[in-house]
């Protein structure tokens, strides 16, 4: 059975989110095995046992006497990591959360490992937790936002972001530079990705262009919002943003970006062509803009 035209619309706005995706934590830190490095083996490893079980008996052993050992903990969870174990990198890494309660990243990773354990519960709690300390943490107000979306509750994924873009706002103007631009437009750029999985391009349109404004030299906005015309069909339209964003982007981004507006460009037009009412059918992403 044909896909219906409401249906087809959704995976569209579905495809540009995933695309859009990866413009909101751009240039922010990378997580999980960045917080450490490989280690060696602890004293105390027992004969008999694969490599990895002997080093996690080690850090135990270490953990016995000294249960705050910041080495022996990331280690005992970089082996429980590679391992594939996640539920028993639960305790370690609650730990680590709690003993470097300023390098919010643990917890972060905390928070994700029990979404994949599928105790969503817990990781919403500890989401709230980050953004307690942290309001404007993307990638809490990322993953607690994820969690409403899979439980369809629409307005409260809208909400946890749109109150922290206004309260970072209300920041900005109180104390300029409580808010990096940057990171306010990374704000944004996520309450845009929720709205295209919402299916309200416009909506995402319309915090793309909120977003130029407030921080006009950032091209992540704009290639957006170039993104979405384009893939909704407004090819003229989007032909000038994609300048904009080529001309706004650092150097080592442009050729990026001059690839992406063409693959995005090329797809739209085989859609057009391709669907019976002229209208774009499903995308393909485009390719990933990385930080370096």
């Amino acid at each position: 059975m044909a896909t219906s035209r409401t249906q087809r619309d959704v995976w569209v706005y579905v495809g540009i989110g995933a695309m859009v995706s990866a413009l909101v934590l751009f240039s922010l830190v990378p997580l999980v095995m960045g917080l450490w490095q490989p280690r060696t083996a602890a004293d105390g490893v027992v004969n008999g046992a694969t490599p990895l079980e002997n080093q996690a008996l080690g850090y135990q052993l270490v953990l016995e006497r000294e249960p705050d050992n910041v080495n022996a903990l990331q280690g005992l969870l970089e082996i429980r990591l590679q391992q594939k174990n996640l539920t028993a990198a639960i305790a370690p890494l609650e730990r680590l959360g709690q003993i470097k309660a300023d390098q919010v990243q643990y917890r972060i990773l905390l928070a994700q490992l029990k979404t994949q354990l599928e105790d969503k519960a817990g990781a919403a709690k500890v989401y709230r937790e980050i953004l307690l300390q942290s309001p404007y943490n993307i990638q809490a107000l990322k993953g607690l936002s994820g969690l409403y979306a899979q439980q369809e509750r629409p307005a409260e994924t809208v909400a946890i972001v749109q109150n922290a873009i206004t309260q970072a706002i209300k920041a900005q103007t109180g104390a300029p530079g409580t808010v990096p631009p940057d990171h306010l437009t990374s704000l944004q750029l996520l309450l845009g990705e929720i709205y295209l999985s919402q299916n309200r391009p416009d909506q995402a349109i319309a915090i793309y262009e909120a977003a130029s404004k407030v921080n006009s030299n950032d091209f992540r906005p704009v290639l957006a919002q170039a993104q979405v015309m384009a893939q909704t069909g407004k090819l003229k339209e989007a032909d000038p943003f994609f300048q904009q964003a080529i001309m706004l982007a650092p150097v080592q981004y442009k050729d990026s970006i001059k690839k992406i507006a063409l693959q995005v460009t090329n797809q739209a037009l085989a859609n057009q062509n391709s669907a019976p009412d002229g209208r774009a059918t499903s995308p393909t992403p485009a390719p990933i803009l990385k930080s370096e």
